[in-house]
């Protein structure tokens, strides 16, 4: 089959999204079908477009077999207007980097934004081919709950678009059981329109290895009980909790704190760090994710967290699935479905959110039983090699998919929208 996956984050941008949708698409090729790419110039989550990639509107190129159409956004971060701006932008180049792409047999949308749903619809007409709305948030659900916008017209306005991009889509994927749950139950999107994608891992470039003590050393971090994030310094997940349990940890001098990543709340958290005088905090640039391995290898635990926003309760982090192919123990700050896949998973500590003390315990009690986090660690591994790994969850969407594939018919009329 053919496969052009629209996205406005991809490689060589670094975030959850931009993991799955380079892992979806490198397996699809993998298993022998035809897959494109049509994404935005390089720019999250600085807001800024990376080097390289300035001065143009356009640009193609190809990577490992899979050909990436590139269009001028709108480079923003952050929220309000100029994110609006960001995403609007998008909305519209994207509809030229579409027509350079060959004609698939399926448009894989990703959303957020959802805003995307309007150029694949168009697209879809011209082409007479589906497309499948892959759900990673709900949006604009998200964004209300979050408080990143007050009710009124836009949002009614999204709440209107939103209903009619399930009702357009040929499929709906959701990531998680929750997400799954609620577009069955509250969206009303119906269960034999519906697929489901979770996130997974790359288990043969992610596992087991001895520590590098080389980049310790380059890191300055010799002899450093380290606690590891990796990913996305996001506003929704709670950072600044996590400081504070490094401040309540400050005396334990072997207890190091190492992020890895870059997002909004990076300067806030950086300035925090200053204020508390935190020696037992580093922050570092973001890595690509095939150069992430070594400074797992280096880590005691891996840390992942989410503030107690009720969607967020149907989330699956992506940052968790390397700490467990790693056969790392995993804490995790949250609760709802990434809490019980790690109870269920055995694979290590489940803290209540915004709770430092809490936190700083869990961590103490990790350090002081390795052989508690020697165990959360295979446990991990395990659970990943058994449910999660890439190739066999492309495998069995792909497998979803087939069957209906002749029932798919694309409705001319866009009268509804």
């Amino acid at each position: 089959m053919k496969f052009l996956i629209l996205t406005q984050y991809f490689p060589p941008e670094i975030g959850g999204a931009q993991t799955r949708l380079r892992s979806t698409a490198t397996e699809l090729h993998r298993l022998g079908h035809q897959v494109e790419v049509v994404t935005a110039l390089p720019n999250y989550p600085r807001g800024r477009i990376f080097p390289g990639y300035g001065g143009c509107f356009y640009r193609r190129e190809e990577s490992d077999g899979i050909r990436v159409h590139r269009v001028w956004i709108y480079a923003a971060m952050g929220g309000g207007f100029a994110r609006m701006l960001n995403y609007s932008s998008f909305m519209i180049t994207s509809l030229f980097a579409l027509l350079r792409a060959r004609k698939p047999d399926f448009i894989f949308v990703e959303s957020p934004p959802i805003l995307l749903s309007i150029p694949a619809y168009i697209a879809g007409l011209l082409w007479q081919v589906p497309y499948i709305f892959n759900v990673a948030d709900l949006w604009p659900d998200i964004i209300l709950e979050g408080g990143f916008m007050e009710r009124g017209l836009l949002i009614r306005l999204l709440f209107k678009l939103e209903q009619w991009s399930y009702r357009k889509a040929a499929r709906v994927n959701a990531v998680t059981d929750g997400l799954r749950e609620r577009l069955l139950q509250e969206k009303e999107v119906p269960a034999d329109k519906l697929l489901f994608l979770p996130n997974g891992v790359d288990t043969t470039h992610f596992q087991s290895r001895a520590p590098d003590e080389a980049l310790k050393r380059k890191l300055g971090l010799e002899g450093k009980k380290i606690i590891l994030w990796a990913g996305t310094l996001g506003t929704a997940h709670g950072l600044n909790y996590v400081l504070d349990a490094a401040n309540l940890l400050s005396s334990e001098t072997q207890i190091h704190f190492l992020f890895v990543g870059d997002g909004s709340a990076k300067p806030e958290l950086q300035q925090q760090r200053q204020q508390m005088r935190l020696g037992n905090v580093t922050f570092l640039d973001p890595v690509p994710i095939e150069k992430l391995p070594p400074y797992f290898s280096i880590a005691e635990c891996g840390l992942a967290s989410l503030l107690p926003i009720p969607l967020y309760d149907e989330a699956r982090p992506s940052k968790i699935f390397p700490v467990l192919a790693s056969a790392k123990a995993l804490i995790f700050v949250g609760k709802g479905e990434t809490a019980r896949l790690v109870e269920k998973s055995k694979a290590g500590i489940v803290v209540a959110p915004e709770n430092p003390e809490a936190l700083a315990s869990a961590i103490l009690l990790l350090i002081e039983n390795p052989k508690l986090a020697q165990e959360f660690g295979r446990n991990g591994r395990a659970f990943v090699e058994k449910h999660l790994q890439w190739s066999t969850i492309i495998r069995d969407w792909v497998a979803q998919l087939r069957p209906n594939r002749a029932r798919e018919e694309v409705r001319a009329d866009a009268s509804e929208f």
